[in-house]
């Protein structure tokens, strides 16, 4: 069994990572630093299903401090399970949040990501896996999205941080022979979800009977994809591939009125919509074409579009007393 050191491992895709990584008998080594970008308590809550195990080893570390991160390496490669690969799914992620401020995104995704590669560089861990972004493929590019899209126009401070962190990931593929998986994932969504994503907000505002805030017509389609469909996505892309970028989406981009249509559905209660500009850094459609990850990573997702908000609906009433209360 192999050791593995994930970051962001309280965060929504970090969590059922490492979960998983866990459940399939392996050692994983977890940092995260907590941070408020959004309501702790959801990253608490998703610490509480995986704290306890005899295999986690949990610090609270932030991959843009090098001192520390490098502290953790050194003491990992001095003792009996060096890293067998890094997972680095810590990031700030959110379009209209790294608008309002650049900064912290290029310290963490891309300072981070640099910090994160030095050390594997160093210590000598054979293979990274990079969590990237649909949002890299702007409004110009042909849908269904394909890996090699032209991507170096990005609409929002978030998308050229991650465009900067996938150009650091091949420049050490081609400096170091790096074994590095990109992985862009497409609207990730299910139970305990970042609550700045429109299923978590839909759910709670529909459930609470508070107003639907939708930016622009409702018309916009993402390709919304199950939480444990990118985790399974993810460990799949640990095996050796030299350099790849990979998509991966559920290949069924949704229309967003229709998303709320379905939560409206399994809540049993009507929506009260109200319509606002849609922000320029928002774009009009997302869709994953996955023939790649299905071909080098023998990746599908399974979970329909209905069952996973349905297990979002679920999730949302069981924990309804305090993620009401959360701020979306």
């Amino acid at each position: 069994m192999a050791c593995y050191l994930v970051t962001g491992c309280a965060g929504f895709i970090g969590a059922k990572v490492t979960e998983r990584l866990l459940a399939d008998g392996h050692t994983v080594v977890g940092v995260d630093n907590l941070n408020d970008a959004y309501d702790v308590r959801l990253k608490h809550w998703r610490l509480d299903q995986i704290r306890n195990h005899p295999r986690l080893a949990f610090h609270t570390l932030d991959i843009s401090a090098r001192p520390a991160l490098a502290d953790l390496f050194r003491a990992q490669s001095a003792g009996a399970s060096p890293f067998d690969a890094v997972i680095n799914l810590a990031a700030r992620a959110g379009v209209r949040q790294s608008v309002q401020n650049p900064w912290v995104y290029v310290e963490t995704n891309v300072t981070g990501t640099l910090n994160l590669l030095e050390l594997c560089r160093e210590y000598r861990a054979p293979k990274f896996v990079l969590a990237s972004t649909s949002s890299l493929y702007g409004q110009n590019n042909p849908v269904p999205y394909q890996e090699d899209a032209k991507t170096d126009q990005p609409l929002s401070p978030y998308a050229a941080s991650k465009k900067a962190a996938e150009a650091l990931c091949y420049t050490y593929h081609y400096l170091c022979g790096l074994d590095v998986t990109v992985l862009r994932y497409f609207t990730v969504y299910g139970p305990a979800g970042r609550p700045d994503m429109s299923l978590f907000r839909f759910v709670r505002w529909i459930s609470e009977g508070q107003p639907v805030t939708v930016f622009g017509d409702g018309q916009q389609s993402r390709d919304f994809t199950f939480v444990d469909d990118i985790a399974r996505g993810t460990i799949a892309g640990l095996r050796p591939l030299g350099f790849e970028v990979i998509n991966l989406g559920s290949d069924r981009p949704v229309v967003l009125s229709e998303a709320i249509h379905l939560v409206e559905k399994l809540v049993g209660r009507e929506a009260n919509v109200e319509n606002q500009a849609r922000h320029p850094a928002d774009v009009l459609a997302t869709w994953a074409d996955i023939g790649k990850a299905g071909a080098l990573l023998g990746w599908a997702p399974e979970t329909s579009f209905e069952a996973g908000v349905a297990q979002v609906v679920d999730w949302y009433r069981t924990n309804r007393a305090w993620a009401s209360q959360i701020e979306v």
